[in-house]
């Protein structure tokens, strides 16, 4: 069966409150979808924005980012005033985000929210429900709070190193915050399970994102910091990034922290396990980031500026995904197969059966790539027109010349009357690929300054465009 779908975050829908969220306006862009023939709404990760409001630096794999919670639907249950939200400057244009306004403000509106929440048994539930992850996160979170912002590795000894006596101690302390991180965590919850099943109930599949990483600076690498490669100090000794490329002669350096395969496979991948389960109770699909990763990732030495003295280490994907395939048989996996792709990394998506990805902004610089449709080999792959870290369309043929602007025209077939954008959606929409997604911003022919969402390798400025 053939397929498309539209890639926009959640937090680029319009709505009266500096984000988007997941209110009225997210069932009326189901209705859009539905009404349009498409059969996927992809999105970006759902958890919580972290460094350089990236939700891709979350503080957490589990929680969600609670900036998606629709405050409307808090007035409704009585929980807020209209006026204790109408009375916030929540942001300076209505087609940018301003994460910052949502820092300062958000948290803020919420603990009005659960200064009249009573609780009962639907909360008492969930929170039974997610032991495995929330009380961790809620405390996390808690710390946060009340030390400024910090890091936990700038948190005092006894909580750094997660002492007995200092957690028990401070939970105590902490108790009624912690109760607040819950809540905010089962309104997002609540209010993400509503929507995906409208989304469902009307024809449309959530297509979600796992980024292969989490950041030092998250409760995973505080609660479990034996599954990363750190020192007995708890600070990294090698770090993650990208080597260097015909785009970046300094290679991109991510500076996350590594995971210690050899102790997640003999503990039977479970870590992995608990974070693709809950990956499959959000989404209906997974676009699996970096996937190259899973096979043999850039190890970069802590410390250095760049990604240049980085090293190729393996990683254990195959076993990884064999014990995945036997928790989790229903799972749909997308793999994000970009990059630095090697005979090893093919192979890996050939035992795994995952649909790669082919991104048509990549297809005309060679002759016969891999990325042109009149090449794909199978109808098991996605084409994407673009990507949340590409060009926008109307910019990237803008910018086109040479040999790669003669293989445009050459390859992807001009319709009279059309604009180049969209014929080269109709050359994604034609090919043999089972899935087709298009970003929103190439359907409205946005450029870069209007409607890009992310420039890899650049830290300020991404993921605030809204619609």
């Amino acid at each position: 069966m053939r397929e498309s779908g539209i890639l926009m975050h959640i937090t680029s829908l319009p709505g009266p409150y500096g984000v988007g969220t997941m209110g009225k306006q997210a069932y009326e862009f189901v209705d859009f979808l539905k009404e349009s023939g498409q059969s996927c709404w992809q999105i970006l990760p759902l958890t919580p924005t972290g460094y350089g409001d990236s939700p891709y630096q979350s503080c957490s794999t589990f929680a969600g980012n609670h900036y998606l919670i629709d405050l409307d639907a808090l007035i409704h249950d009585g929980l807020l005033d209209k006026s204790e939200v109408e009375n916030i400057d929540w942001c300076w244009s209505e087609t940018k985000a301003d994460f910052g306004r949502l820092y300062n403000n958000r948290l803020n509106v919420l603990r009005k929210a659960y200064a009249r929440f009573w609780g009962g048994e639907a909360f008492d539930k969930f929170c039974a429900e997610n032991s495995s992850w929330l009380p961790d996160f809620a405390l996390f979170m808690a710390l946060k709070s009340k030390f400024g912002g910090k890091p936990w590795y700038e948190w005092e000894t006894g909580l750094k190193f997660r002492d007995p006596d200092a957690m028990w101690a401070i939970r105590q302390e902490l108790k009624d915050e912690i109760r607040f991180y819950s809540f905010v965590q089962y309104l997002f919850y609540t209010q993400w399970t509503g929507l995906r099943t409208y989304a469902n109930n009307n024809g449309i599949r959530i297509i979600g994102d796992v980024p292969i990483y989490v950041p030092l600076d998250s409760v995973e690498v505080w609660s479990s910091p034996e599954l990363f490669q750190l020192d007995e100090t708890l600070t990294p000794y090698v770090v993650a990034g990208c080597p260097p490329d015909a785009f970046t002669a300094d290679g991109q350096l991510w500076g996350n922290p590594l995971y210690r395969w050899d102790v997640i496979e003999q503990d039977g991948f479970s870590w992995w396990i608990r974070r693709m389960g809950a990956a499959s109770k959000l989404y209906d699909m997974i676009r699996l980031d970096h996937f190259r990763g899973f096979e043999a990732y850039w190890s970069v030495p802590y410390g250095d500026a760049t990604a240049r003295n980085g090293k190729w280490d393996s990683a254990p994907g195959i076993a990884l995904f064999r014990t995945l395939g036997k928790e989790f048989p229903r799972a749909k996996i997308i793999a994000e197969d970009l990059g630095v792709i090697t005979d090893d990394v093919r192979e890996l998506l050939t035992d795994t059966g995952f649909p790669g990805m082919k991104m048509l902004h990549f297809a005309f610089y060679d002759e016969d790539s891999e990325y042109l449709p009149r090449t794909y080999d199978t109808k098991n792959c996605v084409v994407y027109a673009s990507s949340h870290d590409s060009d926008c369309t109307y910019t990237w043929l803008k910018n086109l010349s040479g040999d790669a602007k003669k293989r445009f025209n050459k390859e992807c077939p001009r319709v009279k009357g059309q604009s180049r954008i969209y014929d080269l959606i109709e050359f994604a929409m034609t090919s043999k690929a089972n899935l087709a997604i298009v970003p929103m911003q190439d359907y409205l022919g946005l450029s870069n300054e209007e409607g890009r969402m992310n420039t890899p390798a650049t830290e300020t400025g991404n993921w605030a465009w809204r619609i």
